[in-house]
């Protein structure tokens, strides 16, 4: 015989069992959370951020903060567009292991199968590189290396996958890790021939129709021109100000698509529910495995400062262990938008942060945070920690900034008159720069950016002070050689956002720029 309850019974057991659901959100969630930003957002000059929590198959926080343009009203909120950029490598690694799983090729096959042009510098690796190589960085390129070029550029897709046989790596091929976003475009140009699909129709297709993900789109072009954008924001080289939006659909399979944390969720839900989303099968779950499977470790030592030992990368995610748990996460990067996407399949628990200003590490930090909060790993403030890192570089940079307008302003005038060091410069990976003189100041122009100019102020010894229209891209010397008394050579550097390695221009001889 059934035991019927009392209503006062009842309704101490109701009131149990909502204690007991209030008891999984943590207390920084429900009552530290919205200062923690608040406050974060304040002191690292953040015009506008907007986070998600999913947690045990609902979507327990989504939430925006601030303002989408500096000096406008016009709030951040869930629906708000940021460029999510890397984060778009594990729409593509997943495309590449379903088709994996449908038989319709493997990650082993070789990238000549499919594009018989395409070189690496070293004639083995170029041999033996497969898809699994593009989607795990590890060509031995050093991070980044080649963007400078790429990023930004009016290069076509093919013209880039041509370039990297320029690059000559620092690393071992499948030994060392090095970030490259080059190599997901060539991935990407794969699943093209296979499918006759373009990357885009495809991730679209397979993956955002049926996840309902209606307000992702899969490249940055007129982004500025979409509703409820947030505006790119930098401050490493002067006061918070505006930038320009990126346009990296040339690399699209890398980095080019733009979201909201709405959508984001899904993709969450979709992780956390073993490929699953309402109920319904959106990706097969040894698709999922695949692309989660460690494909080159970037760290194998206990850190001094997370509860992480073993660090590694699959097929467009990071995996590592945090607190007991398996952690995936990526994080994304374009001018003036800091992303990350997080997922914990062991807790449940999904976790998407997107911000509009590019130099700071407070996302990363509030993700920290919370899954220490999660985890119940002891309270220590992530924000101020990387705070220290941070305020300690940015007065490096402002140093050298001031040491060089300094210099500048002393008004000095080359031995050799500035017409000379006009002309155009080659260098074997990017190609052509043209360095014209404008009153007592040389201007450089950049072949595969014609919206980008370097205003050349000169400083002594050769070497001027070169300010980029596009204030990401820094302040930086540029040091010119000489040989037979003319100058012969020219080095020239961006902000290591993009590339940290300069990059030296040779001068054709004869070849002059009209002014």
């Amino acid at each position: 015989m059934k035991t019927r309850l009392r209503l006062p019974a009842l309704a101490a057991m109701m009131l149990l069992l909502s204690f007991a659901a209030g008891a999984q959100t943590p207390s920084f969630i429900t009552d530290s959370l919205d200062s923690y930003i608040e406050r974060g957002m304040q002191q690292w000059q953040i015009p506008g951020l907007a986070i998600a929590i999913v947690k045990d198959g609902k979507v327990v926080l989504m939430k925006g903060y601030g303002v989408r343009e500096l000096g406008k009203p016009d709030k951040v909120d869930a629906n708000t567009l940021f460029i999510i950029a890397s984060n778009s490598k594990l729409f593509t690694g997943t495309s590449l292991a379903k088709l994996d799983f449908e038989k319709k090729l493997s990650l082993n096959d070789r990238i000549t199968q499919y594009i018989p042009w395409f070189r690496l510098y070293d004639s083995n690796a170029t041999r033996m590189a497969n898809i699994r190589d593009m989607l795990c960085h590890r060509l031995g390129t050093k991070t980044f290396q080649g963007d400078f070029t790429f990023w930004d550029s009016n290069l076509p897709k093919d013209s880039i996958v041509w370039k990297m046989r320029y690059l000559k790596p620092p690393g071992e091929f499948r030994q060392d890790y090095g970030y490259c976003n080059s190599a997901f475009l060539v991935a990407g140009q794969v699943l093209e021939k296979v499918t006759g699909q373009s990357w885009e129709q495809y991730v679209k297709e397979n993956m955002l129709a049926p996840l309902n993900m209606t307000n992702t789109y899969m490249n940055t072009a007129g982004l500025a021109q979409r509703n409820n954008v947030a505006y790119p924001h930098n401050n490493l080289y002067s006061s918070i100000t505006k930038i320009p939006f990126d346009n990296v659909d040339n690399l699209g399979p890398a980095t080019s698509m733009v979201s909201n944390v709405t959508d984001l969720t899904h993709w969450l839900l979709c992780q956390l529910d073993s490929g699953r989303y309402e109920g319904k099968r959106v990706l097969p779950w040894p698709v999922l495995q695949k692309t989660r499977d460690i494909n080159i470790v970037t760290g194998s030592r206990k850190s001094t400062v997370y509860p992480t030992h073993i660090r590694g990368y699959g097929l467009g995610v990071y995996t590592t262990d945090y607190a007991g748990r398996q952690v995936y996460w990526h994080t994304g990067g374009a001018f003036g938008h800091v992303t990350n996407v997080c997922f914990v399949p062991e807790e449940k628990l999904g976790i998407t942060i997107l911000t509009n200003n590019d130099n700071q590490s407070f996302f990363e930090a509030l993700r920290y945070q919370i899954l220490d909060a999660y985890m119940n790993v002891a309270y220590t403030d992530r924000s101020a920690f990387q705070w220290g890192f941070f305020a300690q570089g940015k007065k490096e940079t402002d140093t050298a900034i001031a040491a060089m307008k300094a210099r500048a302003e002393r008004k000095n005038l080359p031995e050799t008159p500035l017409i000379d060091f006009t002309g155009t410069y080659t260098n074997t990976v990017y190609g052509k720069i043209s360095i014209s003189k404008s009153g007592n100041m040389l201007i450089c122009r950049f072949a595969h950016h014609p919206d980008l100019i370097g205003y050349m102020d000169y400083m002594d010894n050769n070497e001027f002070r070169v300010t980029y229209s596009n204030i990401g891209y820094g302040i930086y010397p540029a040091k010119f050689l000489f040989k037979d008394g003319q100058p012969y050579s020219v080095t020239i550097q961006a902000n290591d956002f993009v590339e940290t390695d300069p990059y030296v221009f040779i001068k054709d001889p004869g070849v002059q720029v009209s002014n």
